[in-house]
C-alpha cells in the first residue's frame, strides 16, 4: 500500500559477505554485531585430516565477518563461566565420547538458556549415550559409502545458510546415512537425491541439512565437510557462515518442523494471473516486482482455513505485501478493499509496517523488531488463518493476531496474493506454499453471521424438522455446531436443506448422508449446499432474532456470509 512521508534510517552499516555463492554472490547485508564462537574438534574415533582446513575456513570466516573464534580439543573449556563468552559452539567432525557427565551437563544448560550449536559432518558421529545431543542434532550417523559426486536437492532457500544455493546443486563428499528423518522435529534445509550415486539407504526423503531450535537454543547441522576440498568450496563456506549466524542468533530463520504444504508457486506461476500495471520477473525460482500498483494472486482457486507460507527479501527501503481473503478481481483495488494486506514495509509508521494488517493493527514491535531480518536477508512470513482469525508468524515468531469484525469483509474464504507496489519498491519472493487445515479433525463452536447473531435451533429441540434460525449469541447447546466432514451438527443432528429452490427452509434433521446435507466453502465466507449451488442465507436479510435460515442463489451480501468454528 502506499507509504507514510515519515521515514526512519535503516539499522547499521551495510557490509557484503566475503564468501561467493555458487550462483551469484549474496547481497550486502547489514553487518553483524560482533560476537564469539568456540570451535571444538575433539575425536575419540576416527579423526578426518579435513580438520585443520575447516578450523582455517571458520578463522576466515570470522575476520571477516564480525566474529572472534576460539579453537580448541580440550573438553576442559565446557564450564559454564567459559561458554559464557560464546555465543555459539561449532563441533568441527568431533567423533566418540568427547565430554564427561559434568560437561556435558553444562553444556546442555547453555544451549536450553539461548546458546548456539553447530555441528559439521561426523558431528553427528558423537555422543551416542547421551539423550540431550541427539536431541540437539537431531539423529545419528550409521554408514556411508564411498566418496563420490551427488546431487543435493535445496527445499529452503531462506535460511542463511542455504539462500544463496540454487535449487539442485552438484558436489562431491561423504554421503551419510542417518538412523532416520529429522523432518518431525527439525526444518529440513536440503536433502539429498539418492538416484544420483550409490550407497543411500534412507530413501525418496534423505535429510542431508537442516536446523531447528532447542527450548532457548538454536541448531544447525550438515552432513557436508568431509573431504579437504570442501572448506575450499564458495558455496560450502558461505552456508557454514549461515549456519554459524543463525546459531549465534545474529540471523532470523523460521526452523520450526514443516510437512504437509502444497506449492502454489515454485518457480512456475501457472494458476495465478497479474491485476493492474506491473508485475514480476521470474527467474531462479523468484518473483521480483516491478512497477504497480498492481497484484499477483492465485486465481485458481480460493482457500479457507490455511497456514499461508512465502519467503521474500527487500534490497533496501522498500514495499510490499501479501493480500488475503479477497474474492476474484482483475481490478487490484479489489483485494486492498474486500481482503486483508499484511505490510512489507519496515520503514513506515506502527500500522503499515512489516508485520500490521495495513491500516488496521500493528504488529508487536518488540517482537517485530527481533525477529526481522535487514534489508538484503531472507525472510519467512507464515499467514495463518482460521475463521475469521489471522495470526501473522515472522521467521517462526508470532508477531500479529487479528480477528476480522468488520461485516464488509471476510477471512473465512477468498484468495492469495503478492503486491507489486511501484517503481523502485523491488521485492522478491520465493516458495510460496499452503497447508489446508479444514475438514481432518471436527471443530465444535458456534457459527456466526456477518450480523454477530449465531445459527440457533429453536427451542433447542432435536426433533427432526427443529427450526433454525438466527439468535443472539448465549453459549446454548443449540448454537454449538461441529463442523464433521462436509456436515455441521448440532444436538447429534445434521443442518440440512429441505428442497433445492430459493427459499427452501434449512432445519435439524438426522443425519443420513443425503445431498441436503453437505455444505462447502464457497466465495467471501458463504457456505454452499451442493444439491442445490444454493447458498445459507438469512431470510430477506433480516438480522434480528428468529429469523428463519434459507438456501438462496449465492449474491456475496453480508447475509450470506458466515463464520465456522
Amino acid at each position: 500500500m502506499r507509504r507514510s512521508s515519515t521515514r526512519r534510517v535503516l539499522g547499521a552499516a551495510v557490509a557484503a559477505l566475503t564468501v561467493a555463492a555458487l550462483t551469484s554472490s549474496p547481497p550486502a547485508v547489514a553487518a553483524d554485531a560482533p560476537y564469539d564462537v568456540l570451535v571444538f574438534s575433539k575425536t575419540a574415533g576416527f579423526r578426518h585430516d579435513s580438520i585443520p582446513a575447516g578450523t582455517q575456513l571458520i578463522r576466515d570466516l570470522g575476520a571477516a565477518n564480525s566474529f572472534t573464534v576460539t579453537t580448541t580439543e580440550d573438553s576442559a573449556h565446557f564450564t559454564a563461566t567459559n561458554l559464557a563468552k560464546y555465543e555459539a559452539v561449532v563441533f568441527l567432525n568431533t567423533t566418540g565420547d568427547v565430554l564427561n557427565a559434568t560437561q556435558q551437563t553444562v553444556f546442555e544448560s547453555y544451549v536450553r538458556g539461548g546458546g548456539g550449536y553447530v555441528g559439521i559432518h561426523s558431528a553427528s558421529d558423537t555422543e551416542y549415550d547421551w539423550p540431550f545431543y541427539g536431541e540437539l542434532v537431531g539423529t545419528y550417523f550409521t554408514s556411508h559409502p564411498a566418496i563420490q559426486q551427488a546431487t543435493v536437492r535445496v527445499e529452503n532457500r531462506a535460511h542463511p545458510a542455504t539462500a544463496h544455493l540454487t535449487p539442485a546443486l552438484t558436489r562431491t563428499d561423504e554421503w551419510y546415512n542417518f538412523r532416520g528423518s529429522v523432518r518431525s522435529s527439525a526444518r529440513v534445509l536440503a536433502t539429498l537425491d539418492e538416484s544420483t550415486y550409490s550407497g543411500g539407504s534412507m530413501g525418496a526423503d534423505h535429510p542431508h541439512t537442516w536446523c531447528k531450535t532447542v527450548q532457548g537454543g538454536r541448531s544447525f547441522y550438515t552432513g557436508s565437510g568431509h573431504t579437504q576440498a570442501s572448506y575450499a568450496e564458495p558455496g560450502f563456506r558461505a552456508m557454514v557462515l549461515g549456519g554459524i549466524r543463525y546459531a549465534a542468533n545474529r540471523a532470523k530463520a523460521d526452523c520450526r518442523p514443516e510437512t504437509g504444504y502444497t506449492s502454489l508457486y515454485n518457480g512456475s506461476t501457472t494458476g495465478w494471473s497479474q491485476a493492474g500495471p506491473g508485475g514480476f520477473t521470474n527467474s531462479d525460482g523468484t518473483l521480483t516486482s516491478f512497477d504497480g500498483q498492481g497484484l499477483l494472486w492465485h486465481s485458481a482457486r480460493e482457500f479457507r482455513s490455511y497456514s499461508l507460507k512465502l519467503d521474500w527479501r527487500m534490497p533496501g527501503d522498500d514495499n510490499s505485501g501479501v493480500f488475503v481473503g479477497f474474492p476474484p478481481s482483475s481490478d487490484p483495488n479489489s483485494a486492498m478493499s474486500n481482503g486483508y494486506e499484511v505490510q512489507i514495509d519496515a520503514t513506515d509508521t506502527a500500522d503499515r509496517t512489516t508485520g500490521a494488517i495495513y491500516g488496521v493493527k500493528g504488529a508487536d514491535q518488540a517482537a517485530r523488531d527481533a525477529a526481522l531480518n535487514p534489508p538484503g536477508e531472507w525472510n519467512t512470513f507464515e499467514l495463518l488463518v482460521e475463521g475469521e482469525r489471522l495470526q501473522v508468524f515472522l521467521n517462526g515468531v508470532r508477531v500479529n493476531d487479528f480477528t476480522n469484525t468488520d461485516p464488509a469483509r471476510s477471512l473465512v474464504s477468498g484468495h492469495v496474493g503478492i503486491q507489486n507496489h511501484g517503481t523502485g519498491d523491488d521485492v522478491s519472493f520465493r516458495n510460496i506454499r499452503i497447508k489446508e487445515l479444514g475438514g481432518t479433525t471436527p471443530r465444535t463452536g458456534p457459527i456466526l453471521a456477518a450480523s454477530g447473531k449465531c445459527v440457533d435451533v429453536s427451542g433447542g429441540s432435536s426433533a427432526d424438522g427443529a427450526r433454525v434460525q438466527l439468535w443472539s449469541c448465549n453459549g446454548g447447546a443449540n448454537q454449538r455446531w461441529t463442523v464433521n466432514g462436509s456436515t455441521l451438527r448440532a444436538l447429534d443432528k445434521c443442518l440440512d436443506a429441505a428442497g433445492t429452490g430459493n427459499g427452501a427452509v434449512v432445519r435439524l434433521w438426522t443425519c443420513n448422508g443425503g445431498a441436503g446435507q453437505n455444505w462447502t466453502a464457497g466465495a467471501n465466507g458463504s457456505l454452499v449446499n451442493p444439491q442445490s449451488g444454493k447458498c445459507l442465507d438469512a431470510n430477506g436479510g433480516s438480522s434480528a432474532d428468529g429469523t428463519q435460515l434459507i438456501i438462496w442463489s449465492c449474491h456475496g451480501g453480508t447475509n450470506q456470509r458466515w463464520t465456522l468454528p
